[in-house]
């Protein structure tokens, strides 16, 4: 990764973490859960207007691979 483009990147993070405090508590939180095969994991928009998109997977064995890395990624980051 551009060096330059990760400094920028950590700028715009820390503007959006100081906006939003409960986001990084949340994110801290969900490592912290014992997330595993079976885990249902759910995302919703609500557009200002009221309208709303939602998804959501159940977590396979196969998916454990990324969510390991992302929370190493998390600790150690």
């Amino acid at each position: 990764m551009d060096p330059m483009k990760f400094f920028r990147i950590k700028g715009i993070w820390d503007r959006f973490t100081a906006n939003h405090p409960k986001f990084p508590r949340f994110l801290q939180a969900a490592v912290q859960s014992p997330i595993g095969e079976g885990t249902i994991l759910e995302i919703k928009i609500i557009q200002p207007d009221g309208d709303e998109i939602a998804a959501n997977i159940k977590v396979t064995e196969d998916d454990m691979e990324l969510y390991r890395e992302i929370k190493d990624m998390t600790i150690k980051g």
